[in-house]
């Protein structure tokens, strides 16, 4: 029903202006394809191919994504909170150094929910991997963070992560933290979002101690489109804390190969400040995956 009416609203604009055959034979496409990010572009180009037809084709692409919001808005609102949510499914191999030298599987399954003022971000990852029936690496991981958007760059996010490495050291840590996220760059081509706030975290550790501290964490996530087919992508997040502090990175180059499916290869570097006795303070994982995009 939302890619009928956005169809719909996209036909109503594009008979409005009169407009040289092959530019709108461009705008049609673009329009049809129903990304913003292709819209920008390809208005960009006609309005070079026909100077002449430049403020038209500005009016009507900025009618096209405000019919498109109202169109967007409309299908939310009558949404359930189980509806609308898109993400992606990763699927591949990983070669691990530091306290567990060995290769294996992962899995990660990223969802968000965008809505008018609420963004809802979910994230499931498992690294798994057994040799002659010994686990020689066991990583799982569970993220929520509810954001409120204040403005148009500013919000209010809220952050729960669960997670389990017991080759780092810990059978069970509980992360919390609320504060405030701005959106530093906004284009087709780049996003970066930037977070900071107090956090809470309990660590249950495989040498039967327990740690809980208040912290301050901050995140950095850069998102950077090198050509319509070819992503670059940072994620960053630091929990710092007295007793032990957690810095995590994560760098992927992502390239679609056809429809929903992409191939990516990532390096991630977790560091713990204060590892257990026996443990190394940086683990870094190298994965080569399928992503399948809805």
């Amino acid at each position: 029903m939302r890619s009928i009416l956005l169809l719909v609203s996209a036909w109503l604009l594009i008979g409005n202006a009169d407009l040289p055959e092959a530019v709108r034979r461009m705008l049609d496409a673009a329009y049809a394809s129903g990304n913003e990010g292709e819209v920008a572009t390809l208005v960009k180009y006609a309005s070079a191919a026909a100077p002449e037809s430049a403020e038209a084709i500005a009016r009507e692409a900025d009618n096209w994504r405000a019919k498109r919001r109202e169109a967007q808005a409309a299908a939310l609102a009558g949404a359930s909170i189980i509806e609308l949510w898109r993400g992606r499914a990763e699927l591949g191999g990983f070669v691990s150094t530091g306290n567990s030298d060995v290769t294996g599987l992962a899995a990660i399954i990223d969802l968000t929910r965008e809505g008018p003022r609420w963004r809802n971000k979910l994230r499931l990852q498992a690294d798994y991997q057994e040799s002659g029936g010994i686990v020689s690496r066991e990583r799982y991981l569970f993220a929520y963070e509810p954001n409120y958007k204040v403005g148009d760059r500013t919000y209010i996010y809220g952050a729960v992560q669960a997670e389990s490495d017991r080759f780092l050291g810990y059978d069970g840590r509980l992360s919390a933290s609320a504060g405030g996220g701005f959106g530093a760059i906004r284009s087709p081509a780049l996003t970066l979002d930037l977070e900071l706030g107090p956090a809470f975290r309990r660590t249950d550790f495989s040498d039967d101690r327990t740690e809980s501290a208040v912290a301050a964490r901050g995140r950095v996530d850069l998102d950077w489109r090198l050509t319509p087919a070819i992503t670059l992508s940072q994620d960053a997040s630091a929990y710092l804390q007295t007793v032990n502090s957690t810095v995590a990175s994560v760098t992927g180059l992502n390239a679609r190969l056809f429809g929903p499916l992409s191939a990516q290869i990532s390096y991630a570097v977790q560091y713990e400040s204060t590892p257990t006795e026996g443990r190394r303070t940086t683990d870094t994982t190298s994965r080569a995956s399928l992503v399948y995009s809805f």
